[in-house]
């Protein structure tokens, strides 16, 4: 194998793929990517597995003579990253020794053979579901946030893709709130009948990657996505990532959005927010709690912090509120990843009781619903 390449799109490919090499790998050839190259096509592809999760990516170069190898990846992205732009070779000319030559000097390493890396698994027969880029960017951001780190509920790591007559539907919740997003294929795109029946949860580090690769290299304006029984394979481009699917039944989440409320709030987001991160400079310093006092009569929300042993904290801004007054504490952070979601000027806020689920929306835009539980406090 023979080929030159630029240092800053190979640096790029290389930031992309390397993210999914585990640092503790189970065989020795997964701690290496597998780059091979195409005179037919003068391409380079890049590939990275871990077994359960596969990012190939592949970009332009001047391939001399063909090949096939792996290479130990970090190794490679931390050489390449540290070396001058301009033109990079690569030559396996020499026997078991990669050489790589660059405009300041030349560095050796020794790679694997092609024929031990696993191949990523392929879904062929499956049925194919466009998704517009903007439209999966929107799922994702409204959703992942809300995925629970604890692997001993393996299921709730994950987003849930359920597939409807005209779009997709992801939904994430970690016990204590819940993210629902619907968003629609592109025009033009119908989904299939068995398309519509699409029930799957997929990791959340694989949609962290996929919403990673998008937003570096999108490349096109939709995703093509496949699943199967125990796999994801999404594909836009000249990007492929693929996933393993997590097992287990997801948790009936639309039952827990109420359907009617006794109270609401409107208010400016970005006012919201940004009184949230203030009085939570002082919720942090406690439990994380901040309480919210809805003023009928003054039409304004009132938030305030008690940190015992460190000081209390109260703003109030301007509200439309309608229905009794009420107060009601929450984990400051779930409120804001949740408002920081959403796209739009304004949001809404819906209650019932104190010990109550609340819901937030945004008014106008995308369509979004963030179920929050309060969060009991002694008076």
């Amino acid at each position: 194998m023979k080929l030159i390449c630029n240092q800053s799109e190979l640096n790029q490919h290389l930031s992309l793929v390397c993210r999914v090499v585990p640092s503790r790998p189970s065989h020795p050839v997964l701690a290496n990517l597998l780059l091979c190259a195409s005179e037919e096509n003068q391409q380079i592809s890049l590939t990275g597995f871990d077994l359960s999760l596969g990012v190939q990516t592949s970009f332009g170069a001047q391939v001399e003579q063909a090949g096939k190898l792996t290479l130990p990846a970090k190794l490679l992205s931390d050489i390449v990253s540290r070396l001058p732009e301009g033109q990079i070779t690569l030559d396996d000319s020499e026997s078991e020794m990669v050489t790589l030559t660059c405009s300041s000097g030349r560095y050796q390493m020794r790679g694997m053979g092609a024929e031990e890396f696993p191949e990523l698994p392929s879904i062929s027969e499956a049925e194919v579901t466009l998704l517009p880029v903007d439209a999966l960017t929107e799922g994702l951001r409204g959703s992942l946030f809300a995925t629970s780190g604890d692997e001993s509920k393996q299921v709730l790591t994950g987003v849930h893709l359920t597939a409807e007559a005209d779009g997709l539907e992801f939904a994430a919740t970690d016990g204590h709130r819940l993210a629902v997003v619907q968003t629609v294929e592109s025009e033009g795109e119908t989904a299939s009948a068995e398309a519509r029946s699409l029930d799957v949860t997929v990791p959340a580090k694989a949609l962290r990657e996929l919403e990673r690769m998008i937003q570096i290299n999108p490349g096109s304006l939709a995703v093509a996505v496949k699943f199967d029984q125990g796999q994801l394979v999404c594909e836009w481009a000249n990007q492929r990532l693929t996933s393993r699917l997590l097992e287990g039944q997801y948790p009936n989440y639309r039952q827990l959005i109420p359907r009617q409320f006794t109270r609401q709030m409107t208010v400016e987001r970005r006012l919201f927010v940004g009184t949230l991160e203030r009085i939570g400079v002082l919720a942090d310093q406690k439990n994380s709690i901040v309480k919210l006092t809805l003023d009928g009569a003054k039409q304004e929300i009132v938030l305030s912090v008690e940190a015992q042993d460190v000081g209390n904290g109260r703003e109030a801004i301007p509200a439309q509120i309608s229905g009794e007054d009420l107060e009601i504490a929450f984990n400051v952070r779930y409120l804001l990843e949740g408002l920081k979601a959403f796209n739009t000027t304004d949001v809404q806020m819906q209650f019932n009781a104190a010990t109550s689920p609340s819901v937030l929306n945004p008014v106008g835009g995308m369509k979004m619903t963030y179920l929050v539980m309060p969060v009991q406090v002694r008076s």
